[in-house]
């Protein structure tokens, strides 16, 4: 559940601002009196399978790359520390890296690589 709420926080909290627009308009004296329940019972399914689609995706993708890693395979992370110079690296196993938990780390690196921000090359 920790890894969910990690991966999908972001969109959880647009979730929920989507929702609460949804209950703001809904509550308002100028629509019909079934907007509300109309409104949630549109949105919050939507949501949810948007949310769990993506979770659904990532998670997947992530357990490809660690595959593909212990394979000795080349796997290309996204670099959020220069953003103007390259803005990906390649993480290989023969190159020094190792993976703790969902992160690629390397000791030549001051930060981790997070799986989910990575892909197989």
């Amino acid at each position: 559940m920790k890894q969910f709420f990690i991966l999908e926080g972001g969109y959880l909290i647009l979730a929920l601002f989507a929702v609460l627009i949804t209950i703001f308009v809904g509550t308002r004296p100028f629509v019909s009196k079934n907007a509300l329940k109309k409104g949630l019972m549109g949105v919050i399914p939507v949501l949810a399978m948007l949310i769990g689609g993506h979770y659904s995706m990532t998670t997947g993708r992530m357990a490809e790359v660690k595959d593909a890693f212990e394979k000795g395979q080349p796997i290309l992370c996204e670099s959020r520390m220069v953003r103007k110079a390259a803005q990906s690296i390649i993480v290989k196993k023969s190159q020094g890296w190792s993976i703790e938990g969902d992160n690629f780390v390397s000791p030549h690196y001051e930060r981790p690589f997070h799986a989910a921000r990575c892909i197989v090359k």
